[in-house]
């Protein structure tokens, strides 16, 4: 039984079945009906029906006959997804090297140390956290809340490639090196450097998921 909070329960619902879909659990062409899911969540249908047709609004899944179809991320929404990543992060960076403050700098620079004390111990899922972390906060302290809610979900759909590249040591290495050289570049303010190193590390990020697709 889901737990219970003020959002609805079929935000809950939705939050859950949106989370197991971008991880992976649900894989694509995977079939999701009304039924099995009100069983093994514990509550009624009528939740459910609203948390899959807002999946359905955001397009990770397709009604058909026999139920849901799960679509998830496909490689083309991969492509887009960081097309948009690569410019929209840039002009992020470029806002918060003009714009950070010491304390928010402080606070970068202890996330980076957790993620290099996380990385030595191979915890890939508090490294994917950390890495959550930086690039939300990377987009919080460009001051904009139009970059910060665009963003956000763009990041948050490709959770299950991140995890992925986490569990590359040799990209788990190279991530925390781009992520010091951003935060380099903010205690800086150097605004066009900053943006440059993001730009880069989106653009890194996005080939080595490409090179890891390839080889499966």
């Amino acid at each position: 039984m889901l737990d219970h909070r003020t959002v609805s329960l079929a935000d809950q619902i939705f939050e859950q079945l949106e989370n197991d879909i971008l991880s992976g659990k649900f894989e694509r062409g995977e079939i999701l009906t009304e039924t099995k899911l009100s069983e093994s969540m514990g509550v009624s249908r009528t939740p459910v029906r609203e948390a899959l047709r807002r999946l359905e609004q955001e397009h990770l899944i397709e009604d058909t006959a026999k139920g849901s179809i799960v679509l998830g991320i496909t490689r083309e929404d991969l492509q887009d997804i960081y097309a948009l990543r690569q410019n929209i992060e840039g002009i992020a960076a470029y806002r918060a090297a003009q714009r950070i403050t010491d304390e928010q700098l402080k606070e970068l620079r202890d996330l980076l140390d957790l993620q290099e004390f996380y990385a030595a111990k191979k915890d890939a899922d508090h490294m994917k956290g950390m890495d959550n972390v930086f690039h939300e906060l990377l987009y919080r302290y460009s001051g904009s809340n139009i970059i910060y809610n665009t963003l956000t979900p763009l990041h948050k759909k490709v959770q299950k490639y991140r995890k992925s590249s986490v569990e590359n040591e040799d990209r788990a290495a190279l991530s925390l090196k781009e992520h010091r050289e951003i935060l380099a570049a903010l205690e800086a303010h150097d605004a066009e450097l900053a943006q440059k190193m993001v730009t880069d590390h989106v653009i890194n990020a996005y080939n080595n998921i490409m090179k890891e697709e390839e080889m499966k």
